[in-house]
């Protein structure tokens, strides 16, 4: 199977075309019609787990963020990014994201989030666009979810996110007595739609990078949580091992074993 057909599922999925204009999903290293050896999956395409595809054989790292943002006018091995580089092309690693567009597609990040915790009746937060993308149906995106759960008073409610998102800390404020019954989710930096949170009846809003001040103002409004980025996004990689699966479920596919949150909690 080629490195094509495998991003192409995913594409398929989530398409480029939903990505942000600042973004930069899709190849970052390597060659597409190259056979597949093996696939390792992650949140971040760092030096550790390209050193990891290698020695396991890999030749596809699949990241849910962009390994490269900006263009690089050298690659002299004095950033992270220059070195990661460099070990990929020496080894002939292909590296691929898929990352706002995995944010905004049906079934993407905000729903794994949604999922972890158990929302029923999910919703786009923001959105509702239908793209197309080439002969495949019409896909539907937006930005967040909404959902319903069980009445659940916040804080006990945001003691189960920080088990389930495996969270070191969560930063919240509001009532933590207040009694949930509906909660909006983003993963990533999602204080742009804190105000669609409120509108749409939410009493809950996690999501990650909150300003102080989005907590100050907000705490008589909404419980506002933030459980970190990292820890909002990283079961991405159980998207791309479904789709990988269904495409071929025989396939070496692994999750990266030595990644780790690049934020660390004292």
């Amino acid at each position: 199977m080629k490195i094509k057909e495998i991003t192409d599922a995913i594409e398929q999925y989530a398409p480029l075309s939903l990505q942000e204009q600042w973004d930069n999903a899709g190849i970052q290293v390597g060659d597409p019609e190259a056979q597949v050896t093996g696939v390792v999956l992650c949140t971040d395409a760092t030096e550790v787990v390209v050193a990891e595809a290698i020695a396991s054989g890999a030749n596809l790292v699949i990241a849910h963020h962009p390994l490269i943002f900006h263009g690089l006018k050298k690659i002299m091995g004095r950033t992270p990014v220059e070195r990661t580089v460099a070990m990929a092309i020496k080894h002939d690693i292909t590296i691929y994201s898929a990352h706002t567009n995995m944010d905004s597609a049906w079934h993407g990040v905000s729903f794994r989030m949604a999922d972890k915790i158990g929302l029923t009746d999910v919703q786009f937060l923001d959105g509702n666009q239908v793209t197309p993308y080439g002969d495949q149906a019409c896909t539907t995106a937006g930005c967040g979810v909404i959902g319903n759960i069980a009445p659940t008073p916040a804080r006990d409610l945001l003691k189960r996110v920080k088990a389930a998102f495996e969270v070191g800390a969560v930063r919240y404020s509001g009532d933590g007595d207040t009694v949930v019954t509906r909660v909006a989710l983003c993963g990533g930096a999602g204080g742009f739609l804190l105000d669609k949170a409120v509108e749409l009846g939410a009493q809950l809003y996690v999501t990650a990078d909150m300003r102080y001040h989005d907590f100050l103002d907000n705490s008589k409004r909404i419980v506002v949580a933030d459980i970190g980025h990292y820890e909002s996004e990283h079961f991405t990689k159980e998207i791309f091992l479904e789709i990988i699966q269904k495409k071929n479920p025989t396939f070496a596919v692994a999750f990266a074993k030595n990644e780790t949150n690049q934020v660390n909690y004292l």
